[in-house]
């Protein structure tokens, strides 16, 4: 069982996600293809998780199974010990394709607002006054009145990031969001997740191809198999907090972990492409 980092208080520990023995298939009856294959995750109230493997091996699907945007065929995904079965409150899915994400027409204020419209109680002054501490909160106040197609790829993340803070995010579900930016940006918005990850105590599930992201950003990396996936293994990366972009990636830990979890995945590899031969 996953739990919260050591530093962070009891209360923390508390299971807040959890999928027990989740099956997804693809395809016709006798010819389907099994995706995910009896996987097992609990991440505790205030964890991060990163979850690695395979392309193709079904990361996206289970998020999507956590996000309640497509049901498990067997077993069950809980938040908050209550079954999912349809996009749960406070739990945001933050895409890899932010420029699909976000919603061209309206300006960066809009995107932000977007989340808080219709909320009982929250009238347009409120609503615009929520948004704009958020766009100061990840570096965009100035950028109010821009729209997406004006702004560079890290800054519509950072927009995208704001519009989920904006929906009272408790989970954030996030696929792959840093993968399409040039290695500085990169670094950037991985210290703006894990400042907001600390202040607003959130809870984060976080998807992922590049090892050393996963190590740096998480308190345990899960490492998925190839089609049909499952859990192969699950480790507690130890790293203290809070995190430096450069020296944390210099410590005798987080080279040591890089390197098991890069020859665990190509070992994998090597063996999956055997057995598909």
């Amino acid at each position: 069982m996953l739990r919260s980092r050591t530093d962070r208080d009891a209360n923390s520990s508390m299971a807040l996600l959890e999928l027990a023995h989740v099956g997804k298939s693809f395809g016709p009856a006798g010819a389907q293809t099994v995706a995910l294959d009896s996987i097992d995750l609990v991440l505790a109230e205030r964890g991060f998780l990163a979850v690695v493997g395979p392309s193709g091996c079904g990361k996206s699907t289970l998020l999507q199974i956590a996000a309640g945007l497509m049901p498990a065929d067997r077993g069950r995904a809980m938040v908050a010990g209550k079954p999912i079965t349809s996009p749960p409150p406070h739990v945001v899915y933050v895409f890899q394709q932010y420029t699909k994400s976000l919603f061209p027409w309206r300006t960066v204020l809009g995107n932000t607002e977007f989340a808080l419209e219709g909320r009982a109680g929250i009238g347009r002054g409120e609503r615009r006054d929520r948004s704009l501490n958020l766009l100061q909160l990840v570096g965009l106040q100035d950028f109010a009145a821009h729209y997406p197609w004006q702004l560079s790829g890290g800054m519509q993340q950072r927009v995208a990031i704001a519009r989920a803070l904006a929906a009272d995010a408790r989970v954030l579900l996030m696929d792959e969001p840093f993968s399409a930016l040039d290695a500085l940006t990169r670094l950037d918005l991985q210290n703006l997740l894990l400042e907001l990850w600390a202040a607003r105590n959130l809870t984060v599930l976080f998807v992922t191809h590049d090892v050393d992201e996963a190590v740096y950003l998480a308190d345990s990396v899960a490492v998925l198999t190839y089609r049909p996936a499952r859990v192969d293994e699950l480790i507690e990366v130890g790293l203290p907090r809070p995190r430096d972009p450069i020296t944390t990636r210099e410590q005798s830990r987080f080279l040591e972990l890089r390197h098991h979890l890069l020859s665990h995945l190509m070992r994998r590899r090597s063996a999956d492409e055997r057995v598909h031969a």
